[in-house]
């Protein structure tokens, strides 16, 4: 396709200047663009274009160098971004030093905040209006959340502080019926049952019946609002919902209709009070195959075009892989074990134990906390709930796991997915604080294994234990024929095991599937005459002892780990050493440093972490000279 409009558009300011006859083939073009070049990068494809007409108009009404607009979780922005002058750069999407996948200040005038997290939108938008009602400014607030976002209980805790804003403050509520899976939960099915009731013409009608009553032309506010609350009183309508909690509704309308959402956007950019506008889209519109199947296309790597279809570019198992067959075998064996995941059940590997088990499967939705709280009662009548959610997304539930888990000494397992470096979702999706946050809180067992033999292992281990058990494991391959028979031996608390005997008075303690990395470090140093020990460490919590033991025999220790060095594994490590009055000069922290890391593969984010086998094996060197 050319892109004889999109050429054209540098900043929002050319869009303005566009006849509206030309909004919609800059839409197909734009979505054309999107989606050649995510078939390159990989990225976030489906949701995206669902939004392309919708942030079209938003940018056709509002000013966002001087206006505010706040994005909920943040994958939706890709539109927004080609339209605030990173066209270009977009080419570059999720790469080393090029655009990140996510709104970034860093990058534009035009982003507000980096997020990459659902719930966050509306109370920080809250936050603003209550800032610049204080200050007395009159930017305009334009919030853009999804349906399933908007039920998540920050979101929700902020919906029920709203009157505290006594100023404009557009919440453009994004339906689309889908989350990462089908959206879960009561107001989700609410909200389904409205979406089918409606035709097209009643989209048509209800635009018509917003412009008709919006105070544009001299009307008092408050009569404005308080007529078309009495049009939708005759339908059924989600406005029962809002306006219980005092918050004027209108919708829902058709977000792919250009034309007239610039005119509502126009309209209710003047209303002098918080409102909702709720919006019906189509997740992948305008690609087929994302269309056919958004959940596939939610987040996608790479994958190759053929006019309107696409073939994923094939790869190897990764860990979630091994997940997804090893829970089901599990599972088989014992009748007990439920699984519980947040909105992730494709992204976490549950969609094979949701279809052999649907009675033991349970999706929350976007709502990690009430994830843990719905598993510590599970575990409390006997039942073995595995909590699967991605590592930062766990953060979410701290104060649950440490309340409703720790403290009652309970049996849940918490698989955590994505675990350390992410790669191409960068600093908002790294998973780098599991360890830390666990490892202070009683009662519970951190496990990481190093590949698919040991992630089954670990699961078989966590299942027979009477207190929670945390396994983490990465976003990556998985190598399972690298000392298969090392690797296959079985799990004991806080025992680690050697899979490397070296000559030399080094050790290599690697932590999960840095094992892996240690292991090509230590071949790398084989060539150069250094013989090394390599150690896979298993357990975070409790510590091998065996591993300190080492240090009285005139060891050198390097731990190495996909984690923050801050209160990880090679902080545990240091602890009990010091506990029993070792040499800790001895030993030497790998990992994450006090820093976001920004995109890139993540073979070269470990490598800038210094923790790939290349810097690790120089970092043995240094050692060696050293002593």
């Amino acid at each position: 396709m050319q892109y004889e409009i999109l050429e054209k558009i540098n900043s929002p300011a050319d869009l303005k200047q566009l006849p509206a006859g030309q909004l919609n083939k800059l839409a197909l073009e734009i979505t054309d663009y999107i989606t050649k070049s995510v078939s390159l990068t990989g990225g976030h494809l489906a949701s995206n274009l669902g939004v392309v007409d919708l942030t079209i108009a938003m940018h056709s009404v509002f000013d966002f160098q001087k206006d505010r607009l706040l994005w909920d979780v943040g994958h939706q922005c890709y539109a927004h971004k080609i339209l605030t002058g990173r066209r270009e750069l977009f080419k570059k999407l999720r790469q080393k030093d090029g655009l990140s996948g996510f709104p970034n200040p860093a990058e534009s005038v035009y982003d507000q905040f980096a997020v990459g997290h659902a719930g966050s939108s509306i109370p920080t938008a809250l936050g603003l209006a209550l800032g610049a009602q204080k200050l007395g400014t009159n930017e305009k607030i334009v919030v853009f959340v999804g349906d399933a976002s908007i039920v998540n209980g920050a979101n929700f805790e902020a919906l029920n502080n709203l009157g505290l804003a006594k100023r404009q403050m557009l919440i453009i509520m994004n339906d689309n019926s889908m989350a990462i899976d089908a959206t879960q939960g009561a107001i989700a099915k609410f909200l389904s049952k409205v979406r089918l009731s409606h035709t097209y013409e009643d989209l048509r009608k209800t635009t018509n019946r917003i412009l008709e009553h919006m105070p544009m032309f001299g009307k008092k506010m408050e009569d404005a609002l308080e007529n078309f609350k009495r049009t939708l009183r005759m339908a059924i309508s989600p406005s029962r919902l809002f306006e219980s909690l005092n918050i004027p509704y209108f919708g829902p309308v058709d977000g792919h209709d250009i034309g007239s959402l610039i005119e509502i956007f126009k309209a209710m950019s003047h209303l002098e009070t918080p409102a909702i506008l709720h919006v019906y889209t189509k997740k992948g519109k305008g690609f087929t195959p994302a269309d056919d199947d958004p959940t596939r296309f939610h987040s996608t790597g790479p994958f190759k075009l053929n006019g309107d279809a696409a073939k994923t570019i094939t790869t190897r198992k990764i860990f979630t892989d091994c997940f997804s067959d090893s829970i089901v075998e599990l599972a088989e064996e014992n009748k007990k074990i439920t699984a519980i995941t947040a909105a992730m059940s494709d992204g976490t590997g549950l969609a094979k134990f949701r279809k052999r088990f649907p009675d033991r499967y349970y999706d929350v939705g976007i709502a990690e906390s009430a994830a843990v709280d719905i598993a510590a009662g599970q575990a409390k009548l006997g039942l073995k709930p595995f909590v699967c959610i991605y590592s930062t997304f766990l953060q979410r539930s701290f104060d649950q796991i440490f309340q409703e888990v720790s403290l009652q000494k309970l049996g849940v397992v918490f698989c955590i997915d994505r675990a350390g470096l992410v790669g191409s979702d960068g600093p908002t999706h790294h998973g780098l604080m599991d360890i830390g946050f666990l490892r202070m809180m009683p009662n519970i067992v951190l496990v990481a294994p190093a590949n698919g033999i040991e992630l089954k292992a670990a699961l078989k281990f966590a299942a027979a234990s009477d207190i929670s058990v945390a396994i983490r494991y990465p976003k990556d391959y998985v190598e399972d024929e690298l000392c298969r028979e090392a690797f296959s031996q079985p799990f004991e608390t806080g025992r680690s095991i050697i899979i490397r005997q070296g000559t030399t008075k080094l050790a290599v303690v690697a932590y999960g599937s840095m094992s892996i990395e240690a292991l090509r470090a230590a071949e790398i140093l084989k060539a150069e005459n250094i013989d090394i020990t390599v150690i896979n460490a298993r357990f975070a919590k409790p510590a091998d002892g065996k591993i300190i033991s080492m240090l009285e025999q005139g060891f050198s220790i390097i731990t190495v780990e996909d984690h923050s060095t801050a209160c990880g594994f090679g902080s545990a490590v240091l602890e009990a050493a010091s506990a029993a009055g070792a040499d800790c000069s001895k030993i030497t922290v790998l990992g994450i440093g006090d820093e976001f890391v920004p995109a890139d593969s993540r073979a070269g984010q470990l490598d800038t972490c210094g923790i790939s086998a290349q810097k690790i094996a120089e970092t043995i060197k240094n050692v060696i000279k050293v002593k």
